[in-house]
C-alpha cells in the first residue's frame, strides 16, 4: 500500500489531498449510512486524530459530518504544531468552521454517538504510546461504537497481531485495498465489520504492482464495498 500511494502521486498526480478527500467522504457516509442513519443530526461524534495522513482523513470526515448536520468533537494525539502540513490545513479547515476541539481528559466527560478513530494507519511501529495509548484507553472505556479509519490503532495490519493497547472497532473502513493483517483470523474481534473504500487508485497500479490484479473490479459495486 506504501508502493500504491507513492505511484498515485508520483506517476500520476493524485495528489495526497485528493486521497484523503475521498478517504474523509468514505468515512463519513460509513459513519452516516451504518451507525448514525436518522439520528445524524445532533448527533455527537468523537473525532480522534493523528497528526500523519490517518488522522487528516478523520478530520476530512469531521468536516462532511458538520455539514450533514452532526456534532463532531476533535481530539488531537499530538500538539496541532507536530502535525504534517496536509492535516494541518485540515485541521485550520476545522477551526475555522468552529469544531470544538477537546482535551484528551474530557473524552470521558461526554456521552457519545459514535467515536471515529483516525489515530494510527499502517505505518505503526510497536504498540502505541504516550498520549495515543491513552486515547485508545478512554475510546474502550465508552460504550460507543467506534470506527477505525483504514485500521483499528494498536493492530499489526501486516500480521493481524494486536498489540497492548489497541481499539476493538465496531466496524472498519479500509482504504484501496485490505491489508493482510486485516483479514487475518486473529484480526477478526479487533476489525469488526471490514468495509473497503474506493480512493481513485488508477486500475493499472494494482496490475503494476500484481498485488489482487483485479480488485479494483469489486468497485464497480459501489465506492464502498463490505468485504466480511
Amino acid at each position: 500500500m506504501i508502493e500504491v500511494d507513492r505511484l498515485m502521486i508520483a506517476e500520476y498526480g493524485i495528489t495526497l489531498v485528493q486521497m484523503m478527500e475521498n478517504a474523509g467522504r468514505a468515512l463519513a457516509l460509513v459513519a452516516r449510512r451504518r451507525f448514525l442513519k436518522d439520528r445524524l443530526s445532533g448527533s455527537r461524534v468523537l473525532v480522534m486524530a493523528g497528526t500523519g495522513g490517518n488522522g487528516g482523513g478523520a478530520m476530512v470526515a469531521a468536516r462532511r459530518l458538520a455539514c450533514w448536520g452532526a456534532h463532531p468533537h476533535l481530539v488531537l494525539s499530538r500538539p496541532a504544531d507536530r502535525m504534517t502540513p496536509v492535516p494541518a490545513h485540515q485541521l485550520a479547515i476545522l477551526e475555522r468552521m468552529g469544531i470544538p476541539r477537546i482535551l484528551p481528559e474530557q473524552v470521558g466527560e461526554t456521552v457519545w454517538d459514535l467515536i471515529i478513530d483516525g489515530l494510527i494507519g499502517y505505518s505503526l511501529s510497536g504498540r502505541p504510546r504516550g498520549t495515543v495509548a491513552d486515547l485508545i484507553g478512554r475510546a474502550s472505556d465508552s460504550a460507543a461504537p467506534i470506527l477505525a479509519l483504514d485500521t483499528p490503532s494498536g493492530l499489526d495490519v501486516d500480521t493481524g497481531k494486536p498489540f497492548e493497547p489497541v481499539i476493538r472497532a465496531t466496524a472498519t473502513l479500509t482504504l484501496a485495498l485490505p491489508k493482510t493483517g486485516l483479514v487475518a483470523e486473529s484480526a477478526a474481534e479487533w476489525v469488526g465489520e471490514l468495509y473497503c473504500a474506493d480512493i481513485s487508485v488508477p486500475p493499472e497500479i494494482y496490475r503494476k504492482l500484481d498485488v489482487n490484479p483485479g480488485f479494483s473490479d469489486i468497485f464497480a459495486q459501489g465506492d464502498i464495498v463490505r468485504l466480511s
